[in-house]
């Protein structure tokens, strides 16, 4: 287990009766009243999924950039294509 998950073990109640009745008021119309949304936000630009081939030496290099590769090379391409 890891460091924060023993944390967060460790902080639950140890019996029942710490525990907050979230069937009851105020819990009851807080929980009720909460908006519940389900992912990600919609973007307002879509984007395709598509598959392209690309040597390897081009992929290891944008993905040791760490997260955001394949944004970046998304970037990259748009900067080809204003500079054509």
């Amino acid at each position: 287990m890891t460091e924060s998950k023993k944390r967060l073990a460790a902080d639950l109640p140890t019996n029942e009766d710490e525990a907050p009745d979230l069937t009851e008021s105020p819990w009851l119309e807080r929980l009720s009243a909460a908006r519940v949304t389900r992912g990600r936000p919609k973007s307002l630009r879509n984007k395709v999924s598509t598959t392209i081939r690309l040597d390897p030496e081009i992929v290891q290099a944008f993905r040791s950039g760490g997260p955001g590769w394949q944004s970046r090379i998304n970037e990259v391409l748009r900067q080809w294509l204003a500079s054509r």
